[in-house]
């Protein structure tokens, strides 16, 4: 009876100690001490293979960071094309491809969480897009800025995918800006939703400008079609 009263305990210290180790590892994870937050939540780093990293590879080529071999496997290639796109949106340039980065570049969203049809990273980075470009201006032009981005995509003149149009080159001064770093308000975040579910205000317009911000040639000679606000939309 005495051999056995032993065994219980050793089993019973056992069993708790892996319970405790076990949530020791687990909460290492969620507050990122094993590398910081990159290094563990990080979908692909240096090293990773598979179908993520050809998407991400895909999405850097579409940018125009990337002119490797879509072939899934992240290499210094691929690394170097994420720092690179990382820099310039003000990311911390570590050449992993996290859930910021993959929020991005358009790959950070599930798809489920909205009746869009695009991903949740979509419509998160519309509407910091709306926010950074819109804030000030009234509901319909925050939504009237978001469509404009829409109906970018659609066109053959720009890229085909959301994050394609807002990091374009010279596109969008915001995402190199101060705004872009401020937080993004829900009224954006909704006016995100509102325009891609197909609310246009601007009726089908490609380009928008303040007058009062820009003495751009090429915006002033576009044909006006709707002013909201402090913005003029533009074919």
């Amino acid at each position: 009876m005495a051999v056995h009263k032993s065994f219980r305990k050793i089993y019973i210290f056992a069993l708790v100690f892996a319970i405790l180790i076990g949530a020791g590892t687990a909460g290492a994870a969620a507050y990122g001490i094993f590398g910081g937050e990159n290094s563990v939540y990080a979908t692909s780093k240096y090293g990773s293979t598979g179908n993520e990293v050809k998407r991400i590879q895909q999405k850097l080529a579409e940018l125009g960071y990337y002119n490797g071999s879509v072939d899934g496997i992240f290499g210094s290639r691929t690394q170097s094309a994420v720092k690179a796109f990382q820099r310039n949106v003000g990311l911390t340039a570590d050449g992993i491809a996290g859930p910021a980065t993959l929020l991005y570049l358009g790959l950070g969203g599930s798809g489920g969480g909205n009746n869009t049809g695009y991903t949740d990273a979509d419509v998160q980075l519309l509407g910091k897009v709306i926010s950074a470009e819109a804030r000030g201006e009234s509901y319909e032009g925050q939504v009237a800025v978001g469509a404009v981005i829409l109906n970018r995509v659609a066109h053959s003149s720009f890229p085909d995918s959301i994050s394609g149009v807002v990091y374009q080159a010279g596109a969008f001064s915001c995402v190199n800006d101060s705004n872009w770093y401020q937080p993004v308000s829900a009224t954006s975040r909704k006016a995100a939703t509102d325009a891609l579910n197909g609310w246009d205000p601007t009726g089908g317009a490609i380009y928008y400008y303040n007058p009062n911000k820009t003495n751009d040639s090429f915006m002033h000679s576009r044909p006006v079609v709707k002013v909201i606000g402090s913005h003029r939309f533009c074919k």
